[in-house]
């Protein structure tokens, strides 16, 4: 390998290495807890009870950004479908609130996409038998 070329991959294995620490320390805090975390936590909590049948009917899956989205829009009634984009929308709302907060409550925003990105596995990885989940690029049946 000639001395450019190795000093490259040098240079890209750190930039990889210490990307994956800050990963690694962002993901140690994930339980972090602050005002406006445990009010986001708590809205999210009270709309699970109306989310919870739609996610068994698999009208609404987990995306793979770490949001819920209406997947099966012919399996609720024309005249509920308003009212379900709009439990969808305030879910995503919380879930990109709580995922910025997280970051700032760690004292570093810029996490911010590496806090989603271990929520929307770990959302995957809790979903009850049945729910869908996006994975690469379609949806799965879990």
């Amino acid at each position: 390998m000639n001395r450019p070329i190795a000093e490259l991959a040098r240079t890209a294995l750190a930039i990889l290495l210490l990307g994956l620490a800050l990963f690694a320390h962002a993901q140690g805090n994930l339980e972090i807890n602050t005002p406006a975390i445990a009010a986001l936590k708590q809205s999210m909590q009270q709309r699970h009870a109306q989310l919870a049948p739609l996610y068994a009917s698999g009208a609404v899956g987990l995306t793979a950004e770490g949001g819920v989205a209406l997947r099966d829009a012919s399996s609720v009634p024309l005249a509920q479908r308003g009212q379900i984009n709009a439990l969808v929308s305030a879910e995503n709302a919380d879930r990109n609130a709580l995922y910025r907060e997280i970051a700032r409550a760690n004292g570093h925003p810029e996490w911010e996409s590496d806090v989603r990105r271990t929520f929307a596995q770990r959302w995957m990885d809790r979903a009850q038998p049945g729910w869908y989940v996006q994975a690469g690029g379609g949806w799965t049946r879990k």
